[in-house]
């Protein structure tokens, strides 16, 4: 199946591109708007979905790095790994921008890639950007944009991350579920997970972690299908913390233990 792909170079012009200039990341992680003039290896997510033997590809490449590191691949465990990797970008674009600046961007398939990390752990080092379009508040400066769309309030901006966010959801499970054997259920726990993490990890990033677990109260604030809870951001008396839904099943590579916030533990 042949993907049509959106070759978008970089405007440091539009809403989107200032906001994304504009948060902060972690070393050696590059977040753009539009792809660069030679691809190279950014993939369009909408490539990932339209084409499940990519996600193949991705997870050989993990297992020869796992065999390598603990002499074993179990295929759950790749699989548990590429779910999370996956999830988590989509999830952590939109949350970025949510925190930061008040705005959801388009989330679809063809308006995302991401890129994996050439030597190593093949884990997702890049993310891009590849539609103008945004949601805003009335409030914001870029409100009459001609990629804007104006929503009332907070709520309704979180409301539409949610669904933008479960749109794309949709069509990794319907995609990636059909190469894996790892059951819906699981498959929309990941997505729930990387959906209240974002907002969190935004506000870490951020500087401002609480407002991070505020924004992921906004985002799920009860059990809300597709989802699998609301969110499950605590207060402990480390600081703050939540329990995953889903489970990478890290576990189950040679002397490797549980991670601490994984279902099977808490």
């Amino acid at each position: 199946m042949t993907v049509p792909v959106r070759e978008t170079e970089c405007d440091a012009a539009t809403p989107v591109a200032e906001s994304l200039a504009g948060v902060s990341l972690y070393e050696g992680f590059e977040a753009r708007f539009g792809l660069p003039a030679d691809r190279g290896d950014w993939v369009v997510c909408s490539e990932y979905v339209g084409e499940p033997e990519r996600f193949d590809v991705w997870r050989k490449q993990l297992a020869e790095w796992l065999r390598e590191q603990y002499g074993e691949a179990p295929e759950r465990t790749t699989a548990g790994y590429v779910m999370t990797w996956y999830l988590n970008a989509v999830g952590v674009l939109g949350g970025l921008l949510f925190h930061s600046a008040r705005r959801v961007p388009s989330l679809r398939p063809s308006d995302v890639a991401i890129r994996l990390a050439p030597e190593g752990r093949p884990h997702v080092v890049g993310l891009a950007l590849l539609s103008d379009e945004f949601a805003c508040l009335p409030d914001d400066p870029a409100a009459y944009h001609p990629g804007a769309t104006v929503v009332a309030d907070e709520a309704a901006l979180a409301a539409l991350l949610r669904a933008r966010f479960a749109a794309h959801s949709a069509q990794f499970v319907g995609s990636f579920g059909s190469t894996v054997r790892l059951g819906r259920r699981m498959l929309w726990a990941a997505a729930t997970d990387a959906l209240d993490s974002a907002a969190w990890t935004a506000g870490q990033l951020c500087g401002d972690e609480t407002a991070g677990v505020l924004d992921a109260a906004l985002l799920l604030p009860a059990k809300l299908d597709p989802f699998t809870s609301a969110s499950t951001l605590k207060a402990t008396e480390t600081g703050w913390s939540r329990r995953r839904e889903s489970c990478c099943f890290h576990y189950v590579l040679p002397d490797a233990a549980a991670c601490s916030t994984c279902p099977r533990v808490c």
